[in-house]
Order: C-alpha cells, then sequence, then structure tokens
C-alpha cells in the first residue's frame, strides 16, 4: 500500500521527515484559529512529498485520504487547494453523497463570517490577493480565482448525464486541468464492488473516473473518507497505491483527540431513560461552568422512525413539564456506581435541590430548545441552528432525529446519545453473529460524536486532547466522555461494543491501575519535608531585541529582476539553435533599502498586517514609531539589497520596480521575525513546591492490548527501595531504562544516603528557557548526598525511543531535540527560589536515555553525580 511505503520512509529519514516539509505560506491563508495538529502536518508533508519528489507518481493523479471522522479532514481539503493553486490550478469541483455536506462545505469555504470558515481573513500569495469564487462551470472564470463547483456526486452525474444550458459538460473539462475532491468517498465506490459491466456506464464512479477525471493526464482526484473496505479484494487492489495517508478511528483515540465513550444502559421506558440522560448533561453544564468553561452540551435521541421520533419529542416535552421531585429520587435510586451517582453527589454538594433543579430543566429543555429533526421536518432555520450549535447564540439543547444526521454532522458539544428503540437486526454468518446495518450506523453515529469538545485550564494544556486519562476520577473527565444510553439488553449491548472495538472508538478492553507512593517511601525525609523544583512559563517580552541583528534576522538581500529577454529556438535543425530578440547586458548593484524613499518602503509594509505598529512593538519592543522602524540603522535602515539583472533596469529602477523589491524584503523580515522569536519563554527560576504536594495517589486507566507491551516484568519494583512508586506501565525504552538504572544504583549508593526515583504520570511540567515550550520529564531522581552540608540533587530524565531520532541516528536535529538541549541547558541556567546555609539544591538534566546511545547517557549520569 502506497501509505506503508511512506511509512518506511519515514522511518528511514526521521519522525519530522513530512511534518518539516509545511509551506509556511500554505499555514498563513488558512484560519489562523485552526492549529494543525501533527498528524495533519504529516498528511499535508505526504501531499507535498507525492507531488515534488516521488519517483513512482502516477498521472493523472489519483489519492485517497483515510482519515478518522473528526480528525479536521476539510482543512485538509482546504490546505490543498491552496497547494494546487501554487501548482497552478484554478478549477476545482466538490462533489460529496449528501446536501447536507454540501451547505456545510460551501458555508466553509466560501462564508468569512462562519466560525468554521477555513480561511485567513485574506489569502495572499505574494503580493497578490486571490480570491475564492463558487461557479457552476468553468467557462469564462477569472484564472486568479480559486473557482469550486460545490455539487452532490448525483447532481454531478446529472448534469454530465443530461445536459443543459449553462451546466457542466465534457466540453468544459477539454484543455482544462481540472482538480476534484471528494468527500464521503466511501459513496464514490459504488461499482467498484461488482464489477458489472452493464452498470459501469451509468454508474456515478464513472461520470466522474472516465468522463471527467482521466480527460487529461494533468487531473487531480483527491478522495477524502473515514470509512474504506480493505477486506474487498476489488477495492484494496483499486486504492494499493493510492492511500497516501491512513489515520483510522482508533488511532484518533489513541493520540487522545476523542472523547471517551461509556455505554449507559437501563431497564427503563424510553422517556425515563431520556431523563436520565437530561440530568447528566445538566451536571456537565454545570461542571464546566465551575472551571469557567463555556460549554452548552447537546443530547441526540434517536428514533427509529418518523412518527416514533414524533411521539417521542411530544412525549418528553410533557415529561419535562410535568417533572416531579419524586422522578429524581427514583432515577438517584438506581444511580449507584455510575456517573449519574457523581451528579447526584454533585448537586447534594452544592446545595441544589431536586425543585431548584426541576426549573433548570424546564428552562434549559424548553421546547423552543428543543429540535424535532428528519425529512418531513427541515427548513433553512432549523439547517443554521444544526450547523451552530457550539455558537454561544444557539440554546438549542436536544435534538431529536431518525438518520439523518448519520453523515457530515460535524458537532463537538454532543456527550449524549439516547437510543429510543430496542431492536436488533443483525445475523449470523458462518457461526459468527454479524452487528446489521442499523447496529453499524449507530456505531457510526457514535464515531461522529466521539470528537472532542476543545477545551483547555491554562496555556499549557493541549485544547485538542484529553487531559485525564491518567487522573480518572477528576470530575473534568464527564466533559470528556460521550454517554450512549441504550436499553438494557445484554445482546445488543454486546453487539455495538463489537461495532465500536471493530472500528477502534474504544478499547477491547481497559484496566484500571492504583498508581500510589509506597509507605516506606512515605517515611523518608524526601517525602516529609523534600522538595522538587519547577519553573513557569511567562510571555516573552523581547526586551533583549534592540535591532534585527538582535532577532537574528539578515541585513543582506538579493533580488534578481526579469531580463525581458525574447528567445527563439529552432527545433527541427540538426544543430539547435537559439536566437536572441535582443542582446541584454547583465549587472549587479548594491542598493541601501532606503535609497527607495520613505514612501514606497511605507507603502510595502501597509501591505502586511505585520507592520501595524502594535504588532510591530511586540516584536521590536523598543521602537518608538514606525519611522524610526525605517530609517534607523538597527532596523530597516541598515538593510542593504544586491540587485541582479539588466544593466539599463537597475540603474534606472521604476517606482513599480523599487515597490516590488521592498516588498520582497519587509516579507522576509517579518516571515523571520515571527519565526525567530516566541510568544513565551520558561523562567530560569524554578520555585520549590513540596514534593508530597506534587505526587499524589491517583487512578490510571491502560488499553487491554497494552497491558503486556508497557508492564514491566523483569524487575519487581515494588522490592525496590529506591524507586517511590508501587507500579510502572510504560513504553520499551522506559523498561529498558528502569533496567538500566536497577544496574547501576549500588554505584550511587556509595556517594549519596538517599535515593528516590518517581515516574511523571502528569504531575508535573517545566518548560524550555527558548519558547516555553511544556515538557514533561518522564522521570526525576532525587539524590541526598552523604556529607557534612547537605547536598540535595533534582535529576530530570527522559528515555526516548529510535522512532523520534534524526536522520543521523540522534536527537539533537529531531523535533524532540528542543527537550534534549532544554535538559543539558538546566545546569548552567536554572536557578532555585529556596537558599540555606547548610543545604544546596542541584538541578540537573541528562541526554535523552536511549539504548543505542547509551554509553553516552551513562558517562553524562557518571559525570554529573560520581565524579
Amino acid at each position: 500500500m502506497l501509505y506503508e511505503t511512506f511509512n518506511s520512509i519515514k522511518e528511514s529519514f526521521g519522525e519530522d521527515y513530512f511534518t518539516s516539509r509545511i509551506d509556511p505560506e500554505i499555514v498563513q491563508n488558512l484560519n489562523p484559529n485552526f492549529e494543525l495538529r501533527e498528524y495533519q502536518k504529516e498528511a499535508l508533508g505526504r501531499f507535498d512529498f507525492y507531488f515534488s519528489e516521488y519517483q513512482k507518481r502516477k498521472f493523472p493523479v489519483h489519492l485517497l485520504f483515510h482519515m478518522a471522522t473528526g480528525s479536521g479532514k476539510t482543512l485538509i481539503m482546504a490546505a490543498n487547494v491552496l497547494y494546487l493553486y501554487k501548482l497552478g490550478y484554478r478549477n476545482f469541483i466538490f462533489f460529496v453523497n449528501s446536501v447536507n455536506i454540501i451547505e456545510k462545505t460551501r458555508d466553509n469555504f466560501l462564508n468569512p463570517l462562519s466560525e468554521k470558515y477555513l480561511f485567513a481573513p485574506k489569502i495572499k500569495f505574494g503580493d497578490k490577493e486571490v480570491f475564492i469564487k463558487e461557479v457552476q462551470n468553468f467557462e469564462g472564470v477569472n484564472p486568479d480565482d480559486i473557482n469550486i463547483i460545490f455539487t452532490t456526486i448525483q447532481g454531478l452525474h446529472i448534469r454530465m448525464t443530461q445536459p443543459k444550458e449553462n451546466v457542466l459538460t465534457e466540453e468544459d473539462f477539454e484543455g482544462k486541468d481540472i482538480a476534484l475532491i471528494s468527500d464521503e468517498a466511501h459513496h464514490l465506490q459504488t461499482i467498484t464492488k461488482n464489477q458489472k459491466e452493464q452498470e459501469l456506464e451509468k454508474s456515478w464512479e464513472y461520470t466522474v473516473i472516465k468522463r471527467i477525471f482521466e480527460k487529461n493526464s494533468k487531473n487531480i482526484l483527491l478522495e477524502f473518507t473515514a470509512t474504506i473496505d480493505l477486506g474487498n479484494k476489488n477495492i484494496r487492489k483499486k486504492y494499493e497505491d493510492r492511500i497516501i495517508f491512513q489515520y483510522d478511528l482508533k488511532q484518533f483515540r489513541l493520540d487522545k483527540y476523542s472523547k471517551e465513550i461509556e455505554v449507559l444502559q437501563a431497564d427503563l421506558e424510553p422517556i425515563d431513560r431520556a431523563v436520565q440522560a437530561v440530568i447528566l448533561s445538566q451536571y456537565r453544564r454545570k461542571i464546566a461552568e465551575k472551571y469557567k468553561l463555556h460549554l452548552k452540551p447537546v443530547i441526540l435521541f434517536k428514533s427509529k422512525s418518523i412518527r416514533e421520533s414524533k411521539e417521542n419529542y411530544d412525549g418528553f416535552l410533557a415529561k419535562i413539564k410535568n417533572l416531579k421531585p419524586n422522578d429524581l429520587e427514583e432515577i438517584q435510586s438506581r444511580a449507584k456506581g455510575t456517573d449519574l451517582e457523581k451528579a447526584f453527589n454533585y448537586f447534594r454538594k452544592e446545595n441544589i435541590t431536586f425543585d431548584n433543579l426541576i426549573k433548570e430543566l424546564q428552562e434549559d429543555f424548553s421546547e423552543e430548545k428543543v429540535m424535532l429533526l428528519d425529512s418531513e421536518n427541515i427548513d433553512e432555520e432549523k439547517q443554521l441552528k444544526l450547523n451552530s450549535l457550539e455558537s454561544k447564540n444557539n440554546e438549542i439543547r436536544a435534538i431529536f432525529a431518525v438518520n439523518m444526521l448519520n453523515e457530515g454532522w460535524d458537532v463537538l458539544n454532543l456527550f449524549d446519545i439516547v437510543r429510543l428503540y430496542d431492536t436488533r437486526d443483525g445475523k449470523w454468518v458462518r457461526g459468527k453473529y454479524k452487528p446489521g446495518n442499523t447496529t453499524i450506523g449507530e456505531a457510526q453515529l457514535i464515531g461522529r460524536g466521539a470528537r472532542y469538545f476543545p477545551f483547555q485550564l491554562d496555556e499549557t494544556q493541549d485544547k485538542y486532547k484529553r487531559k485525564f486519562d491518567d487522573d480518572i476520577e477528576n470530575e473534568l473527565r464527564i466533559i470528556e466522555t460521550l454517554h450512549y444510553h441504550s436499553a438494557h439488553n445484554p445482546k445488543y449491548i454486546e453487539e455495538i461494543k463489537s461495532a465500536l472495538t471493530e472500528m477502534g472508538i474504544i478499547p477491547e478492553k481497559h484496566v484500571q491501575v492504583d498508581l500510589f507512593i509506597k509507605d516506606s517511601f512515605k517515611k523518608t525525609d524526601f517525602w516529609k519535608n523534600g522538595v522538587i523544583f519547577i519553573n513557569d512559563r511567562v510571555p516573552n517580552l523581547r526586551t533583549e531585541i534592540f535591532s534585527l541583528d538582535d532577532a537574528k534576522i539578515e541585513r543582506i538581500y538579493t533580488y534578481k529582476l526579469k531580463t525581458g529577454e525574447l528567445r527563439e529556438n529552432v527545433i527541427l535543425e540538426e544543430e539547435k539553435k537559439e536566437k536572441l530578440t535582443r542582446d541584454v547586458v547583465l549587472s549587479k548593484r548594491k542598493y541601501k533599502l532606503l535609497d527607495f524613499g520613505e514612501n514606497i518602503i511605507r507603502g510595502a509594509l501597509d501591505k502586511f498586517e505585520f507592520y501595524k505598529f502594535e504588532t510591530l512593538k511586540k516584536y521590536f519592543p523598543h521602537i518608538k514609531s514606525v519611522k524610526e522602524f525605517i530609517s534607523s540603522s538597527q532596523y530597516l535602515g541598515g538593510v542593504d539589497i544586491e540587485i541582479s539583472g539588466p544593466k539599463e533596469k537597475i540603474e534606472k529602477l521604476t517606482p513599480a520596480e523599487k515597490m516590488e523589491i521592498a516588498s520582497f524584503v519587509v516579507k522576509n523580515i517579518a516571515e523571520k521575525a515571527k519565526v525567530n522569536t516566541s510568544e513565551f519563554v520558561g523562567t530560569t527560576l524554578f520555585k520549590a513546591r513540596l514534593l508530597r504536594q506534587v505526587f499524589k495517589d491517583k487512578k490510571i486507566k491502560i488499553d487491554i492490548d497494552e497491558v503486556d507491551t508497557k508492564e514491566l516484568k523483569d524487575i519487581n519494583l515494588a522490592e525496590k527501595d529506591w524507586y517511590a512508586q508501587n507500579v510502572f506501565y510504560g513504553t520499551e525504552e522506559e523498561q529498558k531504562f528502569i533496567s538500566f538504572i536497577d544496574g547501576f544504583i549500588e554505584r550511587l549508593r556509595q556517594k549519596y544516603s538517599e535515593i528516590a526515583l518517581l515516574r511523571n504520570e502528569k504531575y508535573f511540567q517545566v518548560f524550555d528557557f527558548d519558547e516555553g515550550r511544556p515538557f514533561e520529564p518522564d522521570f526525576i531522581m532525587l539524590l541526598r548526598e552523604r556529607s557534612k552540608t547537605i547536598k540535595i540533587y533534582q535529576i530530570f530524565i527522559e528515555p526516548k525511543g529510535d522512532q523520534f531520532k534524526d536522520s543521523k541516528g540522534r536527537f539533537e536535529n529531531s523535533k524532540e531535540g528542543w527537550k534534549q538541549k532544554f535538559l543539558l541547558e538546566l545546569e548552567d541556567r536554572a536557578d532555585t527560589d529556596l537558599k540555606f546555609e547548610n543545604k544546596h539544591f542541584k538541578l540537573i538534566g541528562l541526554p535523552f536515555y536511549n539504548e543505542k546511545l547509551k554509553k553516552e547517557f551513562e558517562q553524562a549520569l557518571e559525570s554529573k553525580t560520581l565524579s
């Protein structure tokens, strides 16, 4: 498979081989609110590599991105459109199976006022502003615009097979380079599964492939899907050299980009199950409010038919309107051991009476805040509300639906799905029970609801990832969990869990592990009185930057003017001849940027948002005005440009040429300023915190399929007095580090009276000095020296596997290299806020522990602790 070939390339050249290829100009033209995640950078880097370096590239290009629901496929599409624009493509067709997805995507691509608009406020390549235009065909379109046709796959098929005036025809594609983008692309594979010739010419797939895509070898077809049946031999063969990126739901969950899923079953009538979901939803809202998070959790009530959905909708509104305290008491009596019990405990703790809770529920789930949605109950207003459920102005709390939302529904604040029926449609196939289409559809809907609701309690947290897997009793886990409510039906529960497991959205099973500090360690002075030093992250005020030099921005630039030459080649003559229409004398000349005049320079600066004074001063804090920035020799006044080109043009530059050159220079300076300095820095002062206040007993959850690989088998840490905790689960490299330390410990005992190694299971972060990036070292070692003066060493240790190495088999130039650099700087740069005459603290960082580089680690450890 193509993606496996690319995986091998990545293994050979380093973890960041593809992610480092991202074109900054593409990123700058995307909506700055949508920061690209690592896997999205990986996808875009692979796309670039395929076009620029992959030697087995096929023509016309046909690629598929297999990416999990919720992983941001639409943002990848937008970035790909920008990339292809730079390659010269201007005409695009976006097509999909569903009208709803078309409307949503049209809004995301064309409406700058939409919260989900994908592009920057202004799309600019160089000095040229580019516009995205929706068109109906490609006749007479602006060749400088991004021209997109939005259509359903059925609509595209009808346009091509039943041509009308002013719509697409096959002639539209003659002599044009077209990029086709297909979302939910599994619908495109209608006849790949069974190659019946009589169906072929009538199929959607034939329309796209034969009548459009294959018309021109420069055409491109990009498919995006979360669902592809690679078990089907025809599909697997067709896509073996086309799947460029594979990022399925299982990996999405393992990377912590999804909610966790809990199935809550109850032997209750459907409306009573609905009330349970309402109580859980209100608990979520209150927990969010407690932490000052804006969250309006939404519930989806799913019925089997339109008639049942309407009946359930009416029954629900009546139930909420007539809700009584004894209804809640009855639910509370059955809640033991569930998240519902936590909800009722919270209400009691906060003195929220059932009477007050009922008033809240009747307000929040009143008729105007509950939507009935199906093919008979849909209009433009409902569509707008449905696509803006996360908006602060949208008060919808519950939706009653049948099947309309199974595909193409992007919602992050869906936390409860309630199944209001109790049927199964699976069947036995070759002795194995296979879930039916209903169950598969429900599993896919749960996959959509599993999109993570982004939040952060402070700037160091990744807002798009789960934060409490290693602290499962934290009350905020309720905001990281989607509940699927169903009737008490063990066979169905087994069926839905099987489907979810196969999709990868829930682990096969997980174990809960108690991680606690050993009683023996709690008796030591380290635990009773010991401290750990941790630094802070603060805004980078850039007070040390007084010039371009201080910001590491070069002062000399080169620029090549176009010569204006016209050459004529005679192809068919035996001796190749080339005629120039005129002789051009080439020359070079150096100018100061100031030579172009203040007006030209100001005009160039005005093209870039960066040079607004409030932004400029953030990067160069000591300037008093834009005029000073232009004229001072420390800034633009000290910039030189060496211009090459025709002598007569260089000697007499036109105002337009001066403007072009000045724009080139100031654009480069702006880009370098953004890259060369960071928004934050880590403090060199490390503040003391009591060890027993940082490290606490906690519960951690581990996927059952990871237990065997993460459990340490060779050493019984419970018997090791130097290891402060009761258990250890970690990567292969971390296990090898433990084995190494176990063999090194006796050498340390000769010099140190107390030794403690603690595993940092998200207990604390430190921040690198250069950019304030958060870093959680895997281990911290504390050593107390045997001497009259008390000397305590705090050593940060980070094992790192081979997959993180750079192309030279080391870490210095890898994407993790900054962490090692920070560790090695600690001893010289870190200071502590505790000073005693008879007690000295020393902070030390070591190079990464890696089995193949073990000797270097051992030498560093010996040098720092035994010399």
